[in-house]
C-alpha cells in the first residue's frame, strides 16, 4: 500500500481518535498511528512533536466534537423538559456497552491529568448546563441551576448503569431523568 502524501491533521486526530476510544489512550502511539493512516511516524512527529501534544491534540479534537454535537442538540430539541431529557439520551448513544463506558473513563482520566483539557471540561459543564437550564425556561418553580442539577444527575445515572449494565443505557438513562424530573416538577408545584 502506498502512503498518502498528504492527510490533514483533522483526519489524522480523527484516527487517532478512534484509536484511543477503541483501545485505550495507552494504544495511542506513533507507530500504531502510522500504521492507521499511512502516514510515517517521522511526519506524525513533526506534527505533534511528542506524545504529551498528540494526546492532547486528539483529546482537544474529541472536545471540538463534542461541543458540536451538544450545539446541534441544543438547537433542534423542543424548549421543555421532555426536550433536556431527549438531549442527554442523544449524548448517551456515544458510550455504547459497558466496555466502550469503561474505555472511555480511561480517555477521562487523561482529560483530568491535562490542565488544557480540564478547561474543556469546565467549558463544556456550561454550555451543556445552560442548554439544559434553556429547555426549563418555561417550568415553573424549577430550582436555580436546574441545568447544572440534571448534568450531574445524567452523569450519576451513567456511572449507576456502568455498575449493573442489564439495559441499553439510552434506557437507563431515559428512566432516571425522568424520575428525576417528575421530582422537580413536583417539587416545584408543592412550593408554589
Amino acid at each position: 500500500m502506498t502512503r498518502p502524501k498528504t492527510l490533514s491533521d483533522e483526519s489524522v486526530l480523527k484516527i487517532a481518535y478512534q484509536l484511543i476510544h477503541e483501545h485505550g489512550p495507552e494504544a495511542l502511539t506513533f507507530a500504531r498511528l502510522a500504521k492507521a493512516c499511512g502516514l510515517s511516524p517521522a511526519t506524525l512527529v513533526q506534527r505533534f512533536e511528542n506524545m504529551a501534544g498528540l494526546k492532547q491534540n486528539t483529546l482537544l479534537y474529541a472536545w471540538d466534537r463534542l461541543d458540536e454535537k451538544t450545539a446541534k442538540l441544543a438547537a433542534i430539541v423542543p424548549k421543555t423538559a421532555e426536550g433536556a431529557v431527549e438531549l442527554l439520551i442523544a449524548l448517551s448513544k456515544d458510550y455504547g456497552g459497558i466496555e466502550s463506558y469503561a474505555e472511555g473513563l480511561l480517555v477521562l482520566r487523561e482529560d483530568l491529568r491535562d490542565p488544557t483539557l480540564r478547561a474543556r471540561g469546565a467549558a463544556w459543564k456550561v454550555i451543556l448546563s445552560n442548554a439544559l437550564e434553556d429547555c426549563f425556561s418555561g417550568v415553573p418553580n424549577t430550582p436555580p441551576e436546574i441545568g447544572l442539577l440534571m448534568a450531574s444527575q445524567w452523569q450519576g445515572s451513567l456511572l449507576w448503569w456502568s455498575f449493573d449494565p442489564q439495559e441499553k443505557v439510552e434506557r437507563f438513562v431515559e428512566d432516571s431523568l425522568n424520575r428525576f424530573v417528575r421530582a422537580i416538577i413536583a417539587s416545584g408545584s408543592a412550593q408554589s
